[in-house]
């Protein structure tokens, strides 16, 4: 009867054009939260500091957000996560209601589990508590309904933490009724400390506090490594509340951000406004569809792109900055989770539509990180008032001028220009090579290829603002190094691929390897369309729209294996991988050659493949929400291929119909006409009554309001949008033209010269150190780190900083084979925060000479490891090989290694 009245209400709700139930009855906060999704299910408010969620691993690439669907016991709640990262970190202040003397953590069943927006619920079995938990912007609230028991705790663990390693902890015991403290640690994210006070609803009749290992009963106030339990007697089904405020700043600040948020004990209050303030933010779009799954699966996806960037400031304005000082600015909220390589893509369009009052203030955060950094550079991946320097490119620029453009920019325009020229006139992350010669220098490492394309993409961004604020020669320059992708075209192999700071090809070259190592997280493939702002000059390389169809088309078709062991590469249709980033506009470029139907194929084939209203209904990390946010444009019908162009490039809604409630008062409708799964390709089109032929529409006819209308129909409209006339215009300035450099040859490997001395995660050298200019296996990653070089024989700091890893890599060095040799390894764990969870078997020359090495059980995080081996015989083909493997049953299938010396 249930279901029979559910399909009543959606039957009603197409017909009166009213949605049956607000928003957030249709988000299942668990999509993504099996496979490798890693997203987290608990209570948060839009872009909140508090994550407030369950965690049921610390470790582990797929237990990055803390929790996995997978998993069956619970260890705790705490109030920090990140949602849908390749990388684990936060976790911080864990509670968790325990009964008697047991373990701490318990086992559940998800059946007695509810995830809403702002609401968690969970019953947990070992000491048979039900656990409520719901959030505000900056403090948690937890519910606790206990059985009768004089051995009722809440359990606050300051050690626990999502792969980070604690460094300092604090703890205070203020009355019966408050707790307060901090917690330092450090991982990836770099060190930062979290303050928070917990105040209870209950007074406890005692504190039980474990410093270092050793409980103590007197204890009220600690430092070290600490566990605390607050204890009490409880009737049956008793509840304690506890509420927790968190800061950046103080403990003085989470107290003020407690007591303003939740000044009373009121939890259906507080859980109210979180679903109100959800139900605000998912009303920015309300969709219809006759099925029910697919309205699910949007406002899911729709919850997912609210979470991130974070608040990062106190109620009065303070925030730890990029300097690492206190700043107090009570004119706009400071953001921090800025997940840039993937969310400047379609996350950050999409909140210019959805959330134009918040993205001043994003980008006020994003030139004031600049302004703190000390690194002369826009944030890259900033995290809790440090940069981690993961990814790729400088893609503050096209949110910058996305925002800029849309009359969005919450700086001043002129120093937000400067900081964006000064980022990329550095010295950084090969932009030396990439001046001086026009491309990044490939030199056997540090995704060189990528590096090219992607600062080709960012530079034409600052060329447009320059332009537009009158700095002529600025844009001349910046719009010729925005076709520096050109220069690593091969037109032998028809590919973007790694060139030498002489001008020659890397080789050999493996259009389905270098994976990590020319290219980021992708092969060659992925590369080929990736300069997203300049498909009309990609099609002009490959020599025409029917060579540019033909080699999409080969794209999607060919599906050989990609010679990697990276899982972030998923959601394959042949070469194109919807689990990952790179490819999310590719799909739409049919639109640009003449065969939009190919393009609405091929969307509604990724959307119905790779994305469902359940815990696996993610095909890969969810990355701060950019993998929602392209089911989301593309659902009602279009997508920013050009991110920073205001055009929107027309694909085929999934959903029926799509209402835009703009800010300005005024309404965007998209009507797909006898749509259904069948009827997937556009027929004709009208834009507010007038027919439409163009594949595209601009920002501007958005915001104006009005109607777009689609009639669908189950075969191709080859006719439809094919013209020259109907594609979106080129990008680049009116009379530009660009030639590319001439072509090179394919060179020899180079022979390294004695002492070698290799730094296995850079593309530049370190001190002596210099990249292995053959070395294509396995992929590079660095942080920005401080790596405490005491161990005797270690490197520079910066070449621990630094990684290759890969499942299975060997290094070869061709050596004189008349002597025998010293062979030094250099190893630092900068990623996994737990003993166990790396476990490596490095091989010399086939002779294992490190079985079950596993880094942070030696030394834990950010600290050199140096292994010294002696009297090493050349092989009979004069080479020394060292092979990295994973260890059978180790956690994380990543063995890495940071520096290598041969004398």
């Amino acid at each position: 009867m249930a279901a029979i009245l559910g399909t009543l209400f959606a039957a009603c709700s197409l017909l009166s054009g009213a949605p049956a139930h607000s928003p957030i009855e249709y988000v299942n906060p668990m999509v993504g939260s099996d496979g490798h999704g890693h997203t987290f299910p608990g209570p948060t408010v839009p872009f909140g500091m508090v994550q407030l969620s369950p965690d049921t691993r610390t470790g582990t690439w797929d237990g990055s957000s803390g929790y996995h669907y997978s998993d069956k016991k619970i260890l705790g709640f705490s109030h920090t996560h990140l949602s849908g990262t390749g990388v684990g970190c936060l976790g911080d202040i864990m509670l968790m209601p325990t009964v008697g003397d047991g373990p701490t953590e318990s086992r559940f069943e998800h059946k007695n589990e509810i995830a809403k927006p702002g609401y968690y619920k969970v019953f947990l079995d070992d000491p048979k508590v039900t656990v409520e938990l719901t959030a505000t912007a900056r403090a948690g609230l937890h519910k606790y309904t206990f059985p009768k028991s004089d051995q009722a705790h809440v359990f606050i663990d300051l050690i626990h933490g999502i792969s980070n390693d604690p460094r300092r902890m604090t703890i205070k015991v203020e009355g019966k009724n408050r707790i307060s403290g901090s917690r330092t640690s450090s991982g990836w994210g770099g060190e930062r400390t979290v303050y928070f006070v917990a105040e209870f609803s209950k007074p406890f009749d005692s504190v039980t506090i474990e410093k270092d290992g050793n409980k103590e009963s007197d204890l009220t106030e600690a430092s070290g490594r600490i566990r605390a339990w607050a204890n009490f007697s409880t009737g049956n089904q008793e509840s304690v509340l506890v509420k927790v405020g968190i800061s950046s700043t103080s403990v003085e600040g989470a107290a003020k951000n407690l007591h303003t948020e939740i000044p009373a004990w009121d939890f259906a209050g507080v859980r109210k406004s979180a679903e109100k303030q959800w139900n605000d933010a998912l009303g920015a779009i309300t969709v219809q569809s006759k099925d029910p799954s697919v309205t699910r699966t949007f406002y899911s996806n729709a919850y997912l792109c609210y979470i991130a960037p974070s608040l990062f400031n106190d109620v009065d304005g303070s925030y730890y900055g990029m300097d690492h000082k206190v700043h107090q600015n009570a004119k706009f909220n400071n953001y921090t989770t800025f997940s840039l390589w993937d969310t400047y893509r379609a996350l950050h369009p999409l909140l210019t539509i959805t959330q134009p009052k918040r993205v001043p203030d994003l980008t006020r955060s994003l030139i004031s990180e600049y302004g703190e950094n000390g690194l002369k550079t826009t944030p890259i991946w900033p995290l809790c008032g440090n940069e981690t320097w993961c990814m790729i490119g400088y893609h503050t620029a096209p949110v910058i001028v996305d925002a800029y453009f849309k009359g969005l920019l919450g700086p001043d325009a002129e120093t937000a220009y400067q900081a964006l020229k000064a980022t990329a006139m550095g010295d950084h992350n090969g932009l030396t090579s990439y001046r001086e010669l026009g491309y990044v220098a490939s030199q056997g490492g540090a995704q060189a290829a990528s590096k090219t394309v992607e600062y080709s993409v960012d530079d034409w961004c600052i060329a447009t603002m320059a332009k537009a604020l009158g700095h002529t020669e600025d844009a001349k320059m910046f719009f010729k190094r925005s076709s520096n992708y050109r220069n690593l075209f091969d037109r032998t192999s028809m590919f973007i691929r790694g060139r030498k700071a002489n001008g020659d090809w890397r080789a050999p070259f493996d259009t389905l390897g270098q994976v990590g190592d020319e290219y980021t997280e992708a092969c060659a493939w992925q590369y080929a369309f990736a300069a997203q702002h300049d498909i009309p000059g990609i099609i002009d390389l490959y020599g025409g729209d029917a060579k540019f169809s033909a080699r999409m088309d080969e794209m999607f078709a060919n599906d050989a294996k990609i010679h990697t062991g990276i899982p972030d590469i998923t959601g394959m249709i042949g070469q194109y991988a919807q689990g990952n980033e790179q490819c999310h506009h590719q799909a739409y470029l049919y639109d640009f050659s003449g065969q939009p139907w190919k393009t609405q194929m091929r969307v509604r084939q990724v959307m119905s493949a790779f994305y469902d209203d359940k815990a696996d209904g993610q095909i890969g990390n969810n990355d701060c929400g950019q993998m929602s946010a392209w089911y989301v444009f593309s659902a009602v019908g279009f997508y920013p291929v050009n991110p920073a162009n205001g055009v929107y490039v027309l694909g085929s809604p999934a959903v029926d119909h799509a209402q835009f409630n703009l800010a300005n008062g005024k309404k965007f409708v998209v009507d797909a006409v006898g749509n259904s799964a069948k009827n997937i390709y556009i027929q004709s089109a009208t834009l507010n009554g007038v027919k439409m032929n163009r594949d595209w529409i601009t920002h501007k006819e958005l915001l104006a309001g009005g109607t777009l209308r689609l009639v669908m129909g189950p075969n191709p409209n080859i006719k439809w949008g094919s013209k020259p006339a109907d594609r979106p215009a080129a990008t680049m300035p009116k009379g530009f033209d660009y030639a590319p450099l001439p072509e090179p040859a394919t060179n020899k490997p180079v022979v390294l010269s004695l002492p070698i001395r290799v730094v296995c995660g850079e593309d530049d050298p370190v001190g002596n150190f210099v990249p292995d200019p053959n070395m294509l296996e396995g992929s590079t990653n660095r942080a920005q780190v401080r790596v405490d070089t005491s161990a005797p024989n270690s490197a520079p700091a910066r070449v621990y900083a630094s990684e290759r890893y890969g499942d299975d890599f060997t290094y070869r060095f061709p050596v004189p084979k008349d002597r025998t040799y010293t062979v030094r390894l250099h190893f630092a764990e900068i990623f996994d925060g737990n003993a166990g969870m790396r476990v490596e078997k490095i091989s010399i020359n086939g002779k294992v000479v490190l079985p079950n090495f596993d880094i942070f059980a030696i030394a834990g995080m950010n600290k050199a490891v140096v292994r010294e081996f002696k009297d090493i015989k050349p092989n009979a083909d004069g080479t020394i090989t060292i092979r990295i493997q994973a260890a059978d049953g180790s956690p994380d299938q990543n063995a890495k290694i940071s520096g290598i010396e041969i004398f």
